[in-house]
């Protein structure tokens, strides 16, 4: 096993957050181009949206297959391959000849970026003394805000200046240099041992998740949260994009450092559970995700900018709590479990356009927030449900 502070562990680790950089960086490059990929194409809003869901959704598949599946063959392998098959259909992307193409390059890329994701920390529990595997974590989970910001950074400087097939272009060079480096850091898998993939248990086990109602709602409130909080950055590139504020796709890619709020809300949750029950954790979170969201209306970017780094850190707050609370209560296979609450998580975010279209088209903004707090008076409700339950 890899001692903590070593430098085996650092190796690891570096290769680990290297590699969910590289995700990321990847499935988020395309948000801040939708607006000029609406017009580039001729289509609607919510075809456009389609980039990002199809995407999120086909990773969300992919947990399912990728998991169980490196428990059989191992998780090296898998790792390096999908990240090599995701650097190459981002160069690919490029040159997509029409929006179809596109949006099949799009499915196939969410699919192989979720090889990663799937089996990363699986390696971790397999190759890291007990003690290091939670330092790892925690740097690893910072990685993958770092790669969401840096996407779409990238891919809205690039794309302002030379459109956005250049910047698919260089974050599948990125992507492909990154590869390179990430292969030759990962050491040899010396703790992992073959099972063989059984179906029936393993659906079983989904299952059993599925019938768990503690289970349920951590699933239906981490996906509905992230349903909204993800979906109201792609409206709000067609907010700014227009007239009065006219941004180009660079300075549209900066509004994602309020990101950055998610950091501080996800760090300071482990405190707030000193002092609060998880469910009243999430019950906070959802309240300032709605406060902030109310604050978004203001015609100031200044105040705009202040709402989505308030939502960022209510989002962080509860979807936090959600996974530690999926963690503590799943009586067996919490791999599993844990899984089944990224599949939520991400079909979630896939379907968000489809709930948010209709407001956008008869209220524009004004419309996405009322959209939005409908659903999160769903999820608050289902919070502070999870509340009483604990305190019977």
């Amino acid at each position: 096993m890899i001692q903590p502070q070593t430098r085996a562990w650092w190796r690891a680790t570096l290769a680990l957050c290297l590699g969910s950089f590289l995700v990321f960086i990847n499935l988020y490059a395309p948000q801040p181009l939708l607006p000029e990929l609406r017009q580039l194409y001729g289509i609607s809003t919510l075809a456009v949206g389609l980039v990002m869901s199809v995407a999120t959704l086909s990773l969300a598949a992919s947990l399912l297959v990728f998991g169980p599946l490196s428990d059989a063959i191992g998780r090296g392998g898998i790792m390096r391959l999908t990240l090599l098959g995701a650097g190459g259909l981002s160069l690919a992307l490029a040159l997509a000849p029409n929006f179809e193409t596109l949006l099949v390059l799009r499915a196939l890329q969410g699919f192989v970026l979720g090889g990663l994701p799937a089996v990363a920390i699986a390696w971790m529990g397999d190759e890291f003394e007990p003690r290091g595997m939670l330092s790892a974590v925690g740097l690893y989970i910072g990685a993958n805000s770092l790669g969401g910001i840096s996407g779409r950074l990238v891919g809205g400087w690039i794309g302002e200046l030379a459109g956005s097939s250049a910047s698919f272009l260089a974050v599948g060079g990125i992507t492909l240099a990154g590869v390179a480096l990430f292969w030759k850091l990962l050491p040899p898998a010396r703790g992992f041992s073959a099972r063989p993939f059984e179906l029936r248990g393993a659906l079983a086990d989904l299952a059993g998740h599925l019938r768990n109602p503690l289970l349920l709602a951590a699933y239906l409130l981490g996906g509905i949260n992230f349903l909204i909080f993800i979906n109201q950055y792609s409206y709000l590139t067609f907010r700014l994009a227009e007239a009065p504020f006219g941004l180009g796709p660079s300075v549209l890619g900066m509004i994602f450092l309020t990101y950055l709020g998610g950091t501080l809300g996800s760090s300071l949750s482990g405190r707030l559970s000193g002092h609060l029950s998880p469910p009243a954790c999430m019950v906070l979170g959802i309240l300032i995700l709605m406060g902030g969201t109310l604050i978004t209306l203001a015609g100031s970017l200044a105040l705009i900018v202040l709402g989505l780094t308030i939502n960022a850190f209510g989002f962080f707050l509860a979807h936090a709590m959600a996974s530690s609370w999926v963690g503590r209560h799943a009586g067996r296979a919490r791999g599993s479990a844990s899984a089944l609450y990224l599949v939520f998580y991400y079909s979630g975010a896939s379907l968000g356009t489809f709930w948010l279209e209709p407001f956008w088209q008869a209220g524009a903004w004004f419309g996405v927030a009322l959209g939005s707090w409908l659903l999160l008076g769903v999820t608050l409700g289902i919070a502070l449900w999870l509340w009483r339950r604990q305190l019977k």
